[in-house]
């Protein structure tokens, strides 16, 4: 049964690759639905994953964060420091687009901490947490700790090549340095 999920999880990711997110949609909430009574939780926590992103690509944030959210508990008591990282970025993604900052705040810390612990980081994964975190800093008006965090996150970017990643930092770099 596993596998047969996990090849419907692929799916649910394929479709959205494709365009077809009411597909992905469908595929990502069978999984979900089936994966409840599973012993294995990882897969449950990939299904809601995906169920997460799904629902943020249809902009619907308040079911996108609670697939999320529940992913994030079950990654929490599994030995996958890097989804749980990748999830809960994503959890502090929604929750500053909502307003929420000092909510969203711990979140962003969360997911910094690990991926810097971790020696598999993705370059690009801790850029996109360093990006989120400096618009959460922007927003709270930190601007210096801003300023600084976008440093970092547009060398990240320069280094695997992410040219929209770099011109944005460059962007709220000059706009933070008053120019």
């Amino acid at each position: 049964m596993s596998n047969t999920l996990k090849a419907q999880i692929a799916s649910g990711y394929q479709a959205r690759r494709n365009g077809r997110l009411d597909d992905a949609k469908q595929l990502f909430a069978g999984a979900v639905t089936a994966a409840r009574d599973l012993p294995d939780q990882a897969i449950l926590a990939r299904a809601l994953a995906g169920a997460g992103q799904i629902e943020r690509d249809l902009q619907n944030n308040a079911a996108a964060l609670r697939a999320y959210q529940d992913a994030a508990e079950i990654y929490r008591s599994l030995a996958d420091p890097l989804r749980l990282a990748h999830t809960v970025r994503h959890v502090g993604d929604i929750l500053l687009e909502q307003g929420s900052i000092e909510q969203a705040r711990s979140f962003f810390e969360e997911a910094l901490s690990i991926y810097r612990q971790h020696a598999e980081t993705s370059l690009l994964d801790l850029a996109n947490a360093i990006r989120g975190f400096a618009l959460l800093r922007e927003q709270a008006g930190e601007r210096e700790q801003a300023k600084s965090l976008w440093q970092e996150a547009r060398s990240l970017y320069g280094s695997v090549n992410i040219q929209p990643g770099v011109d944005e930092s460059d962007r709220r770099i000059a706009r933070l340095s008053g120019q």
